[in-house]
């Protein structure tokens, strides 16, 4: 399958974004195609603009350059043209990354997530190198990463801006929980530079402060319900934005309670979405992890269904621009 950059842009990158699962067969754990499929497809039906595939919470790290080619093109076939698609390139070393990148933007994605190589901890001079050589080889837009409690090492602002200024990244993905970070970078990079929180319990606060939605763990959960959250902000339903975001609180806790994506899973597969087992070294959530999960999931449901079956009681339609100020555009990350 050819990369579908010229046929369908990513759009303005805002809004809840679920960062995919990767669901994996109970018998023998190879990866669960239909249940990946099913997955993405409930995720745009109920309000995504875009999905993240092979990303941290898609277990990346576990899965080999093939297999997370195949997730690709499971998801881009799922999709279509409906929302975005963003394939994570999160390879061991530069020469990994630029291999992933290079497959993604033939295999159907529409945009990348690039972070530093694990591990190695690259100085700044040094992840500005790594991203430029990714950037080179697909054409794709580019959201920068920062994830230093997986990566070892912090993106520092001024490589952001940086990045940013060279037209090397489009957008910025922000897992470090600074709710601050916002208004630095709207000062460095400008207000036009979609800034994307990666962590789902600030999330609101961060938007708040100047970001543009969530790069989503939960969202793959109740995805109506965590794009209820950004449609009650931009429609400026303060109320709702408040009810929304203490009702989904304890679903954010419950979620990082163990590493990240054992609880997710363990929430999937209560609802018969996928197998809760993920891959080794990491191990099915314990027992407490899944009964917490279950009374959430138990209580928020109802809601999440009441949305899905009827998008018009979220504060404004879905097919309304959702960013406020601004018409949906086509083209490029904005």
């Amino acid at each position: 399958m050819m990369g579908r950059a010229s046929a369908y842009l990513l759009p303005r990158l805002e809004g809840w974004i679920p960062a995919l699962a990767t669901p994996f067969r109970p018998g023998d754990g190879e990866l669960d195609e239909a249940a990946l499929a099913r997955l993405a497809e409930r995720c745009v039906t109920r309000g995504a603009s875009a999905v993240v595939v092979c990303g941290s919470t898609g277990e990346a790290a576990a899965m080999t350059p093939v297999e997370q080619a195949r997730a690709l093109r499971v998801v881009s076939e799922a999709v279509g043209h409906r929302a975005g698609v963003i394939a994570g390139v999160g390879g061991g070393c530069t020469q990994a990354a630029v291999e992933l990148a290079a497959t993604a933007a033939r295999g159907g994605a529409t945009g990348l997530l690039c972070a530093a190589p694990p591990y190695i901890r690259p100085s700044q001079d040094g992840i500005r190198a790594h991203v430029r050589a990714v950037a080179a080889v697909s054409g794709l837009p580019l959201v920068l990463y920062d994830v230093p409690s997986r990566t070892g090492v912090a993106i520092a602002d001024e490589t952001v801006a940086s990045l940013r200024d060279g037209g090397l990244v489009q957008a910025f993905k922000d897992a470090t929980a600074d709710i601050g970070r916002p208004a630095r970078l709207r000062r460095l990079c400008g207000a036009d530079f979609p800034q994307l929180s990666g962590d789902d319990a600030t999330a609101v606060p961060h938007l708040l402060a100047g970001g543009a939605g969530c790069i989503s763990v939960a969202a793959n959960l109740l995805p109506a319900l965590c794009t209820a959250q950004y449609r009650a902000w931009a429609a400026r339903d303060a109320g709702m934005l408040a009810a929304l975001h203490q009702s989904l609180s304890p679903l954010h806790e419950a979620l990082f309670t163990e590493s990240n994506p054992v609880p997710l899973k363990a929430g999937l597969e209560s609802l018969r979405l996928c197998d809760g087992r993920p891959r080794l070294p990491l191990i099915r959530a314990r027992v407490e992890t899944r009964m917490a999960l279950e009374r959430l999931l138990g209580t928020l449901l109802p809601q999440e269904e009441l949305l899905a079956a009827r998008p018009e009681d979220m504060p404004f339609p879905a097919s309304r621009p959702v960013h406020p100020g601004a018409e949906a555009r086509p083209g490029k990350l904005h």
